[in-house]
């Protein structure tokens, strides 16, 4: 659902596009507009978290923000993600767990960033709904790491996760259901260091350089494009009838 503030900034958008002022910053939220899922599914019935996908431009490019997680973490230690965690009762949504999380793994506070909308949730291997939260923030952001949950922070161009230079698909299923886990690796030439993005992270990094650019990448993804929003929609709806049918 796009409110009223929501539908005047994309209305602008789309004039500006017309006649080419439209900034970088613009043009993606008038684009995420478009797949923002609001508290459609906050009422599924399963444990929630929450993951926020932070942006920025830097360049006149999008980049996107990623953690890694302190190696003093019992689940995945070490491994790429995004700030985030689980719901506690004293959140109001899925926005609140976000915001939460990432000032407490990353020191970004509230008003640091801007909310833009809430994608379409997934469901991981713990059987939790794990709703993406994408705002945006300033370039000029420091992290204060949390060192008992992170241990780094770097940032890779958003339009890597549809034109890789690393990259490899590896066919899963859930049940009876498949999709691919992208898996990428990203050279960072400024520190000399590589990282890893796969799984859940991958996905919606995917899911979000899709959103945005809408152009095909140059791998393949279990979707159909043309109709990509009800592809993934239905994909999605498939999975949380088979998860709940084994509860």
């Amino acid at each position: 659902m796009t409110d009223d503030f929501g539908l005047g900034l994309c209305k602008m958008a789309a004039d500006d596009d017309k006649r080419g002022r439209i900034s970088v910053k613009d043009k993606a939220i008038l684009n995420l507009k478009k797949f923002d899922v609001g508290d459609r599914f906050s009422h599924i019935t399963l444990p929630k978290a929450s993951v926020l996908i932070p942006l920025m431009v830097k360049d006149g490019k999008l980049w996107v923000l990623f953690t890694v997680r302190s190696m003093k973490l019992r689940r995945s230690p070490g491994e790429v993600c995004f700030p985030g965690g689980r719901s506690d009762p004293t959140d109001r949504d899925e926005i609140a767990t976000a915001l939460r999380e990432a000032k407490e793994e990353v020191g970004l506070h509230p008003e640091q960033a801007e909310v833009i909308c809430r994608l379409l949730p997934v469901i991981d291997k713990t059987r939790s709904l794990v709703t993406p939260v994408v705002a945006f923030i300033k370039d000029t952001f420091q992290a204060h790491l949390n060192p008992e949950e992170v241990s780094d922070v770097f940032s890779v161009p958003l339009e890597y996760f549809i034109r890789p230079l690393k990259y490899t698909g590896i066919p899963k299923k859930m049940g009876s259901i498949a999709y691919l886990l992208h898996s990428f690796e990203y050279d960072d030439s400024e520190r000399n260091t590589s990282f890893r993005i796969w799984g859940l992270t991958a996905h919606f990094a995917v899911f979000l350089a899709l959103a945005i650019f809408r152009e095909k990448p140059t791998f393949e993804v279990p979707y159909d494009l043309d109709n990509w929003n009800s592809s993934v929609e239905n994909h999605f709806i498939e999975l949380i009838s088979m998860v709940k049918s084994q509860l």
